[in-house]
């Protein structure tokens, strides 16, 4: 059985009773021989105070598995890795000793995990707020190898199961029933229950890992590159079919895809045009401008419902944008291919096209929040009205309001820095 985040039951971890054959499979199934029940990281924090409580030695269940109290003398752990789980409501960190787990409303440290001392997780993935997770080892010193993904039981505090590769994992998806592991040039669906490889897709160069999927119950969409440059690819496993979307001309550097597998965002290595598909048929439905100079987009995130699509760059400034998208109107896919030329949403301008340049005629963003430029930062919706959450490389957490009316600025509601010591670890 898949794992389930809520409510909490018993379920069998994933596991394997087979290996994968090397010369016809690009990838390696272990099963840890353990059983596994599945609970939520709030359950274990909560066990974990009340631990503390009777015994400040012990620190949760398995001390073994906590970080070590940190020596005066040694540097701070740098940050290698940054991800929400499905529903924004978490977030993880992998660094160059550990890994971390957070709430983001209210902000809080759920647990802190050094797997090997001293090892580094380079790819942390979440599966909602459940015990079962991903990661790859990253870092000057990994805790495992980069080609492999290894499946983390938190209540067991150890390795269930593994996965491993010829060449290094770029990134990991998470579903109740499906695991996804990007590499560089393949993508690979396996089944969550058994590690049993389902599909195996080709793409261009992924060196950023680009690949989203749905998390609604039901058959699962994927969008990943596509087999050029500029293309992104969608899979539709209800129909067992594909379509390719000419997205951009130049190389894709960022995707979104809502919960229910709908929508569609992509951004290009020019940073400065954002598109907004319908992930059904294909068809551009809005096209809007993060500015006129060339950036690299960090990251991409609709809001639950989509109305609205953040972005951000390096040019440190998060955006939001209003989406104007009928949901109701987006059906099943039909037979339409999208290209660089079908029209966007018409804007407040749109009757001088033609007669100025593209530029005036744009979209902008409603709303803006100015970060330090240069560093790479991530973005999500809080689950509060009109509220992001922004995570930073540097270890900084903000949330922020915007004015859905008024926008301009952005208001800053909390800041903490999630690399510093907590005292209640």
């Amino acid at each position: 059985m898949a794992p389930n985040s809520s409510p909490p039951s018993p379920s069998r971890p994933p596991s394997s009773s087979e290996t994968l054959d090397a010369n016809s499979e690009p990838g390696r199934a272990q099963d840890h021989g353990t059983s596994s029940s599945v609970t939520e990281f709030s359950d274990i924090y909560t066990a974990s105070t009340a631990s503390e409580s009777n015994n400040d030695h012990n620190k949760l269940q398995n001390p073994s598995s906590m970080t070590r109290p940190s020596e005066p003398s040694l540097p701070p752990p740098s940050l290698l890795h940054l991800s929400f789980n499905q529903d924004h409501a978490c977030f993880a960190a992998g660094t160059t000793s550990d890994f971390r787990m957070f709430n983001c409303d209210p902000y809080r440290e759920l647990l802190r995990r050094e797997i090997i001392p001293g090892g580094g997780i380079g790819i942390v993935a979440m599966l909602f707020r459940c015990n079962i997770l991903a990661f790859v080892g990253g870092g000057p010193s990994p805790a495992y190898s980069p080609n492999k993904v290894m499946l983390w039981d938190d209540y067991q505090a150890r390795c269930i199961g593994e996965l491993s590769f010829r060449t290094d994992v770029m990134s990991v998806r998470l579903r109740r029933d499906r695991i996804i592991v990007v590499l560089m040039q393949k993508i690979l669906v396996y089944n969550f229950a058994d590690l049993k490889l389902l599909h195996q897709i080709d793409t261009v160069l992924n060196p950023n890992g680009l690949c989203e999927v749905s998390h609604v119950s039901g058959p699962m969409v994927l969008a990943c590159p596509g087999l050029q440059k500029g293309q992104v690819r969608v899979e539709y496993y209800a129909s067992k079919r594909n379509r390719f979307i000419a997205a951009h001309d130049s190389r894709v550097t960022s995707l979104a895809l809502t919960n229910d597998g709908q929508l569609l965002a992509t951004s290009s290595s020019k940073g400065t045009l954002v598109r907004v598909f319908n992930a059904m048929d294909g068809s551009l439905l809005q096209e809007v401008r993060r500015g006129a100079d060339r950036a690299e987009i960090y990251s991409l995130a609709f809001s639950s419902p989509a109305q609205w699509l953040a972005v951000s760059s390096d040019k440190g400034t998060v955006h939001v944008f209003r989406l104007k998208v009928d949901s109701l109107s987006l059906g099943s896919e039909r037979p339409h291919r999208a290209s660089d030329s079908t029209p966007s949403s018409p804007s407040n301008l749109s009757f001088i096209k033609g007669v100025l340049p593209k530029y005036f005629s744009s979209e902008w963003s409603v709303a803006q929040f100015r970060l330090v430029e240069g560093l790479r930062h991530i973005v999500a919706f809080g689950h509060q009205k009109n509220t992001v959450v922004i995570l930073g490389m540097d270890g900084s957490f903000y949330r922020c309001e915007f004015d859905p009316v008024a926008g301009g600025e952005m208001t800053q509601i909390e800041h903490h820095n999630f690399l510093k010591p907590e005292d209640s670890f």
